[in-house]
């Protein structure tokens, strides 16, 4: 695996949809952010969202939509789909917006770029694998290419 960015995902409160049949459902918007990596850089657009499922078993599903736009004005689409669990103590610290130690929960995603042809189109060709930190304000992913 190779590392390839960090993005730092600025995101808003949450908005609880409803308890669906198999959890709650909830979305989170996303306001914004930065990515920096090897030959890369740039913001995260506004107007995104990660729509969540929270599991019976604590689990949350995790699918986020959104557009990244580099330094050089090329625009990114991002799916990113995954899973964030934690024990209780962690994920209601993680709640009220306390630090803690990524180390002390699981959060992990798939992540596909689709990306017109050029300088960037490698990332249509290959596999990501996100390792992310829930933080008070935003969210941090680390990309790797596996």
């Amino acid at each position: 695996m190779g590392y390839v960015m960090t993005l730092k995902v600025s995101v808003g409160a949450p908005l609880v949809v409803g308890t669906m049949p198999t959890g709650i459902r909830r979305m989170t918007p996303i306001l914004g952010g930065t990515f920096a990596g090897d030959g890369l850089e740039g913001k995260v657009l506004p107007g995104g969202a990660d729509w969540q499922l929270v599991r019976p078993d604590g689990v949350i599903e995790l699918e986020a939509r959104y557009a990244l736009e580099t330094a050089d004005g090329v625009k990114i689409q991002v799916l990113d789909r995954g899973f964030r669990h934690a024990p209780k103590e962690i994920a209601d610290r993680m709640a009220r917006g306390e630090p803690v130690d990524p180390s002390s929960y699981y959060s992990r995603s798939f992540t596909v770029f689709e990306v017109e042809e050029g300088p960037y189109g490698w990332m249509n060709r290959t596999v990501f694998v996100g390792r992310s930190q829930r933080l008070a304000d935003h969210v941090q992913i680390d990309i790797y290419k596996v």
